[in-house]
């Protein structure tokens, strides 16, 4: 049986790359591979600390000054990188060859993979965040793996821009498991204290500044709604995010922060699914919304104008009196639309088609 290895900062949490490695490993083990996954931190096979987010400075220290990992440091992670992947056909790199947040532990993976087949599982570069406009060293071109090595999009923007830095690649959508069980509402409402007459918002993110948080509360506190976040605060966001709250719940709002029992329960626990962000590389909730049967409210961040061009009906975020109407009188039609156009092109199933073709294509399949 061919082997596999998926890698990145981290495995096995929350956020986008970790949910969407989880969907590309079950694909691929549904395909014939064994799969192995390695990763900085988080749950996965074999834990490589210097992989992790925050191991060295990210990729802007290297325009505004040296790398704290040192020319040595990075020979011996790549070192420990072939080690690992020594008996491995075949490497999936999620996004740690994308974005400069451990740009040594990029250096190192692009050495160790070196005319050996990989694909660079690209979620958001550089050039799509103002933290690391400057830096473009990201991805790593390579003469000798332009063979073996393959450049997979998470959606047409990203891909055209990939093009147009001389990369070839393509698009491979992020695939959802349009089979997922239905929570249970009425225990996951108690458990956190939600009234049963009570309009729930949920915010289902990592509270980051682009998240744009003050917006969602904005829009709870105009609809009278519990706002419910469920992420942590990450990159440096914690003092923000407890200012915001502070102030909001002077102003007499109420709101959640705790994580939900489990994605089901999140989803049937919630009433409406606000996705109010300034940018992203594509936006699972609003998905995992059309999915579950909930009006969702999404922002016009470039991808999203990507994922509406499919059918998507999402409310806008300025749009208040839309909303009040749609509760006064729910259209389910709406709902019906929103879940057929999830299902029919952003499946799991349509996901592994995509993957096995690029696989064929590249003569990997087992």
């Amino acid at each position: 049986m061919p082997t596999c290895a998926v890698l990145s900062f981290r495995l096995g949490g929350t956020d986008g790359v970790s949910v969407v490695a989880a969907t590309w490993v079950d694909a691929l083990v549904g395909l014939g591979f064994d799969v192995m996954t390695v990763a900085g931190e988080g749950s996965a096979d074999t834990i490589v600390p210097d992989l992790a987010i925050g191991r060295w400075p990210d990729g802007i220290d290297s325009v505004i000054g040296p790398l704290a990992a040192s020319a040595a440091d990075i020979d011996a992670l790549t070192e420990t990188l072939k080690a690992i992947l020594d008996d491995v056909d075949l490497v999936i790199v999620e996004n740690l060859g994308t974005i400069p947040m451990n740009l040594p532990a990029a250096r190192a993976i692009a050495r160790a993979r070196c005319g050996l087949p990989t694909i660079w599982h690209h979620h958001d570069p550089a050039w799509q965040r103002d933290r690391y406009a400057a830096v473009d060293e990201l991805p790593i071109a390579d003469t000798a793996s332009v063979d073996n090595w393959r450049h997979v999009a998470i959606n047409d923007l990203t891909r055209d821009q990939l093009i147009e830095r001389g990369f070839t690649a393509i698009t491979i959508r992020n695939g959802f498991d349009v089979a997922a069980a239905t929570g249970d509402r009425l225990g996951e409402r108690r458990r956190l204290g939600f009234s049963d007459d009570k309009l729930v918002m949920v915010h289902p993110v990592r509270a980051i500044e682009r998240k744009n948080i003050h917006a969602a509360l904005a829009l709870a506190t105009e609809l009278d709604a519990t706002y419910w976040l469920t992420g942590p605060a990450e990159e440096d966001y914690a003092d923000t995010l407890d200012e915001l709250i502070a102030d909001a719940r002077r102003d007499g709002l109420k709101v959640t922060h705790a994580a939900a029992s489990s994605a089901g329960d999140l989803y049937a626990a919630a009433d409406l699914v606000v996705f109010p962000s300034t940018w992203e590389g594509f936006g699972n909730p609003p998905i995992e919304a059309a999915i579950h049967m909930k009006p969702a409210v999404v922002s016009h961040y470039p991808v999203a104008e990507e994922l509406r061009a499919l059918g998507f009906e999402w409310f806008d975020l300025d749009d208040v009196e839309a909303l009040r109407q749609w509760f006064a009188t729910p259209d389910a039609t709406m709902l019906d639309r929103n879940r057929a156009i999830a299902i029919r092109y952003l499946s799991t199933d349509a996901m592994r088609v995509a993957l096995r073709t690029l696989l064929d294509e590249a003569g990997w399949l087992p």
